[in-house]
């Protein structure tokens, strides 16, 4: 059996579709629904149980859980404007690493979600090379606690067993109970259907134009693929970057979302709230050399087909995976 944690958040029930779509259904859901929307990326999933996540933390923590062959880790906090420092170590960092422990003692294979935002500001650049981890300085407590577990791990030796996936930018179907959280494409879509426009915040950095700031952008099918070959490959472990390798700016996704719409592109900028003008990233691009040398030979998506797809496949039609 395979446990996916955050199975029904955006990442998680992305890959639950991905597994299904290879006869794969001996699966765990482990989340917590509470009273949001994420219920509704399950009812088109086939899995074999569903645990809340404090009942599956504690019954690892009991050694009471069922046999597992994999946990893919998709379960955080990740809201990058979360203040609240303690619930972050206990909800990213402490779970991640009582799970950790928890499969490195029985041979499970452990696949986490990092982030890219443990690259803070990007001056460290963005290359997955876990020799220099201790250089980076996230932004934001969200990307600290993190960085907090890849830091662990590495200290703890674990990085030569499990694999840690840096996401960037992902964006697709299933992410429609996300609030502020949810990705540009589909707040610009919603701006561009009410609104007739779609607005970008400003550049309060001298190297960027408004609308220049740059990004990662990755579909979430492609995000999917990666794991998945982790989940095939057991013997490839550590840190590894999982992106497009190539940035694009808010214009060219601001575009695209027009393009899909088949509207003319009316682009409003506007000023970014005080609270993130000091943690916002203005350029990030995967290093994918690592990836790449560890096999992965997929190519990503194009952005403008991506948003297309996305856009017309999904969002008009409010369907998910």
């Amino acid at each position: 059996m395979i446990a996916v944690t955050g199975g029904a958040g955006f990442i998680g029930s992305a890959i639950i579709n991905a597994l299904n779509k290879k006869g794969i259904e001996d699966i765990l859901v482990v989340d917590h629904l509470g009273s949001s929307l994420k219920w509704k990326n399950l009812p088109g999933l086939r899995f074999a149980d569903y645990l809340e996540k404090d009942d599956f933390i504690a019954q690892a923590r009991n050694n009471t859980l069922g046999q597992l062959d994999a946990i893919i880790h998709m379960g955080a906090c990740s809201s990058t404007t979360q203040v609240d420092a303690t619930y972050l170590i206990k909800n990213n960092f402490q779970y991640t690493k009582d799970l950790a422990i928890y499969a490195a003692k029985r041979g499970i294979r452990f696949i986490y979600a990092s982030s890219a935002a443990t690259y803070g500001d990007g001056s460290k650049g963005f290359v997955d090379d876990e020799s220099n981890l201790e250089e980076l300085h996230p932004l934001n407590m969200y990307g600290y606690s993190k960085q907090m577990f890849d830091l662990w791990a590495k200290r703890m030796g674990f990085l030569s067993s499990i694999a840690g996936l840096k996401f960037f930018n992902v964006f697709g179907p299933n992410e429609y109970h996300k609030a502020d959280m949810r990705s540009f494409v589909i707040k610009g879509y919603e701006q561009v259907r009410s609104l007739g426009k779609l607005s970008i915040f400003k550049s309060y950095h001298p190297d960027y134009m408004d609308g220049r700031q740059k990004r990662d952008f990755l579909y979430i099918k492609d995000a999917v693929e990666a794991v998945l070959f982790f989940l095939d490959n057991r013997n490839i472990s550590g840190i590894y970057n999982i992106g497009t390798g190539s940035a694009h700016t808010w214009l060219d996704l601001a575009n695209a979302i027009f393009s899909a719409l088949g509207v003319r592109p009316v682009i409003d900028f506007i000023d970014m709230p005080d609270y993130l003008k000091d943690k916002y990233q203005y350029f990030t691009e995967a290093d994918m050399t690592k990836l790449k040398r560890a096999g992965y030979d997929k190519n990503p998506t194009p952005l403008e087909y991506a948003v297309k797809e996305y856009v017309q496949d999904y969002l008009i039609k409010e369907a998910h995976l």
